[in-house]
């Protein structure tokens, strides 16, 4: 190579290398810069099968990031493209760049609250899953009682996946599907489970009948003092082979035919016959009527020790429990028929009653 042959090549080089330098100081730059100081969020999707392309396409669009082609660079440098993760991010104008990326592929979603009540049932549950925009009533429905589905994540073969729905507030992002959902209610319940199996152990009943019991525990009561004594009612029924006659078996039976819980229950009610109506059949319903928590578990294995045999309501969310007809008759009489009983009292009172009686 001659000398005025080196010394373009080494022109050219140094030229090179300079505009390099350039391109990765000015590229880190816009990757440090935020659009601006405004930190208001602005709610951005990575929907599924999106690529890094149309990400940052979108993310111009928004106003998140300036230079789109040095972004999308540098994404492509770094081999970003397979680490997107499909979620709902929360993401403003004062983050720069690659603090945007580093959000768009850590998969930490924005999450919202969906919360189940203990003694909701699968058509209480598919009414909230339908109103929080988290799917559709029917598929929740129909998922609950596949048999396959109920099969692979409870790993036991029954009708619905009724009674295995735990209670809690659980973190629900925009992508996660029905199926998601419902596999994180069961996961949860099988959690517990584990902690009060050895409990279980020490009875003759199957799982499926505890939570069966548990279940019109949970239903019977919302006061969590009394399902110790709300059990050892229906133990003690259950000993003396007497129908547990409670008013929730009845109206999950006419909640079976019509796909939704009813508001009310009717004397005909109570007097036609279904699989779960307690008023015309004996022993425990076919299946839990509704998804208890832990502390109705604990309560249908841990019973307190009475002679109980009836109990009914004060009208304050707590009730007056009896040995006898004639007392519970009493009681009925008192709280019940007499209207001046009834007046101005509400289930809500059970909020000033419960920590005095936990004193």
């Amino acid at each position: 190579m001659t000398n005025k042959f080196k010394v373009i090549f080494i022109s050219f080089a140094s030229l090179l290398a300079a505009l390099s330098i350039m391109v990765l100081f000015f590229g880190h730059q816009t990757l440090k810069t935020p659009m601006s100081d405004d930190a208001t969020e602005v709610l951005f999707d990575v929907s599924p099968g999106s690529n890094i392309t149309q990400i940052t396409n979108s993310l111009q669009e928004h106003g998140l990031i300036r230079n789109g082609p040095i972004f999308l660079f540098y994404a492509r440098l770094k081999k970003l493209n397979s680490k997107l993760k499909v979620g709902e991010y929360s993401l403003n104008r004062s983050m720069a760049p690659d603090e945007i990326l580093s959000v768009i592929i850590s998969g930490k979603s924005v999450a919202r609250n969906f919360t189940v009540a203990e003694g909701l049932s699968i058509f209480d549950i598919s009414d909230i899953i339908e109103k929080s925009g988290f799917g559709q009533k029917e598929e929740f429905l129909a998922l609950v009682r596949d048999k396959e589905f109920i099969k692979s994540t409870l790993g036991e073969e029954v009708e619905s996946l009724e009674g295995y729905l735990y209670p809690e507030t659980y973190k629900i992002t925009k992508f996660d599907t029905t199926r998601m959902i419902v596999a994180q209610m069961v996961k949860r319940f099988l959690t517990v489970w584990k902690e009060i199996e050895p409990a279980s152990k020490l009875t003759k009943w199957s799982r499926r009948e505890i939570v069966t019991f548990a279940s019109i525990v949970e239903k019977e009561t919302g006061a969590g003092f009394e399902r110790p004594l709300v059990s050892s009612v229906f133990h003690n029924r259950l000993v003396k082979k007497m129908k547990l006659q409670t008013d929730p078996t009845v109206l999950y039976g006419v909640a079976m035919k019509l796909g939704h819980m009813p508001k009310n229950i009717s004397k005909n009610d109570l007097l036609t016959p279904t699989r779960y109506n307690s008023y015309t059949n004996y022993g425990l319903p076919p299946t839990p009527i509704s998804n208890p928590g832990k502390e109705a578990l604990l309560a249908t294995l841990q019973p307190a020790r009475t002679k109980y045999l009836f109990f009914v309501s004060q009208n304050n969310g707590t009730h007056v429990f009896s040995e006898t007809y004639e007392n519970h008759n009493k009681a009925v009489q008192s709280f019940q028929v007499n209207a001046k009983a009834r007046a101005g009292k509400s289930w809500r009172d059970l909020k000033k009653i419960e920590p005095a009686a936990k004193k």
